[in-house]
């Protein structure tokens, strides 16, 4: 079917009309958040999975952002949903600046300060959204707050009060203006028209997390639970519902809980979160999307490594594979430097003995979360032998002393847009934190899918022949045909 008359708008990059259409009619997962279809017809956009009948190739525009399809005056289906969707990962500066964005940090409103975060001018800022996004900074982050209330509305039984403030609104007033003027509906008919609230535990938040499938939670929750923190995280594989793991959250003076289980009926997770939380939800879905690498595009990654032989067979053992990530940058950071020069067994003990030391008794509804991880500010505060107390070499407690100081001092939010070898470098200038240490910071805390620790032994052996090893030069240039998705590589080796 010809579709060459189909528009495209400008911040649909790398894809033709043909191609979009054509996913569209297919109800292709792995373009899922990748463009969105706004029908002329209905004046409603959707995503490509959408299960509505397929619209004529003459009803549709073609947009790269759900912000696009708004600014040209579409409205959001309510069957498909499009806040679900996954995001497009790009490693631009325009997509990182996006992702600062979707986690709330323009919900404030100023332009000024996320453009001096970004390292550039408002018209700057504004010229670079604009060319990729064909919307302003602001308009962008309508989008997302007007989105995110909609989740809530149709996900939780939040008063309309706590919706509006929870998605970034400074007044109940200004939201139900915005959100009638956007969807030409108001936020209570929202509500009453949506499929209802997730059942949710006593004094539990229920939100729901779309994914391209497929996704190997189990592999998922293997990974995690070897390296689960004692008293931070609980990871329980065997608990009849494919398994689930919880933990405690300190966002921006905000304590409380959450915990994640698997729904593969729906290809979503469901995230459970404590009350007190309502007022950081932005921020934390959009830390717990990157812990559970959920915009990944699986289909695309399988289909780059998988042309070579010795990742070929280990990815068809792991369909779904994702690079587990972080909730938190500065623990992940401690975490790895324990791990410096013993058993992932041995990392586990010490950071458990970290917590207990140095962290916060709170109270949650999981038998093993206990406490939440100390803060920069306490571990910077504390002497190098304190913290050798716990088991560790001198040299080892200075490496956490020094890195507690970075992070204190905003060390460890990294600018958008900055290039993994800007972050490496960046890191490595910790002193203590070598070339190992700050890869796997960046895969698993950064979210950098083309971090690669070749001076790993464990991944050395696993890509040479059996009973051999790889110097660390080798594995580097084998593994230069697999960027851009190395991290994936990495984790192949790890757990084939």
């Amino acid at each position: 079917m010809d579709t060459s008359a189909t528009p495209l708008h400008d911040s649909l990059r790398g894809l033709d009309s043909d191609s979009c259409y054509r996913a569209l009619a297919a109800r292709d997962t792995r373009f899922d958040g990748v463009f969105f279809t706004g029908v002329t017809t209905t004046g409603i956009y959707c995503r490509p999975v959408c299960t509505v009948k397929t619209p004529r190739p003459t009803s549709c525009r073609f947009f790269g952002s759900a912000a696009a399809a708004e600014a040209a005056g579409f409205r959001p289906c309510l069957r498909c949903r499009p806040e679900l969707a996954p995001y497009a990962l790009q490693e631009n500066l325009a997509h990182a600046v996006w992702q600062r964005i979707a986690g709330g940090a323009l919900n404030d409103g100023n332009v000024e300060r996320l453009a001096d975060e970004v390292g550039l001018s408002s018209r700057q800022l504004r010229r670079v959204l604009m060319q990729h996004f064909g919307v302003t900074p602001v308009e962008l982050a309508q989008t997302q707050r007007l989105l995110f209330a909609k989740k809530l509305l149709q996900e939780t039984r939040l008063p309309m009060a706590d919706v509006a403030f929870a998605a970034g609104f400074g007044s109940v007033r200004r939201f139900n203006a915005l959100f009638a003027q956007r969807y030409g509906i108001a936020p209570g008919d929202i509500r009453r028209a949506g499929e209802g609230a997730a059942p949710a535990a006593p004094g539990a938040l229920t939100l729901r997390l779309a994914y391209r499938p497929p996704l190997d939670w189990t592999q998922m929750l293997a990974y995690l639970s070897h390296r689960a923190i004692a008293g931070v995280e609980q990871v329980r594989l065997d608990d009849g519902k494919g398994g689930s793991y919880a933990r405690s959250v300190s966002i921006d003076g905000s304590l409380g809980w959450l915990r994640v289980a698997h729904r593969p009926e729906r290809s979503q997770l469901e995230l459970e979160v404590a009350p007190s939380l309502a007022g950081v939800l932005m921020p934390l879905v959009a830390r717990v999307r990157a812990q559970f690498d959920l915009d990944a595009n699986p289909a695309v990654i399988a289909g780059h490594l998988g042309r070579d032989a010795l990742l070929g067979e280990r990815l068809k053992s792991m369909p779904g594979l994702r690079v587990p990530g972080a909730f938190d940058a500065f623990e992940l950071g401690i975490r790895a430097v324990l791990g410096q020069q013993v058993s992932v067994a041995g990392a586990t003990t010490l950071s458990g003995r970290l917590v207990e030391r140095f962290g916060t008794g709170m109270e949650a509804p999981f038998d093993r979360v206990t406490h939440r991880f100390p803060l920069p500010a306490a571990l910077a505060g504390a002497s190098v032998t304190d913290i050798a107390a716990i088991g560790l070499p001198l040299s080892r407690a200075q490496t956490i002393l020094n890195l507690a100081r970075f992070a204190a001092d905003g060390g460890m939010r990294m600018r958008p847009g900055l290039t993994l070898e800007e972050s490496i470098a960046r890191l490595r200038s910790v002193r203590g934190i070598g070339d190992w240490t700050a890869h796997y910071i960046a895969l698993r805390a950064l979210r950098f899918p083309d971090a690669f620790p070749a001076g790993d032994l464990g991944l050395q052996k696993a890509a040479a022949d059996e009973g051999g090893r790889l110097t660390e030069k080798q594995l580097a240039a084998r593994a230069a045909a697999w960027s851009p998705w190395r991290g994936y590589a990495a984790l192949a080796l790890w757990m084939g």
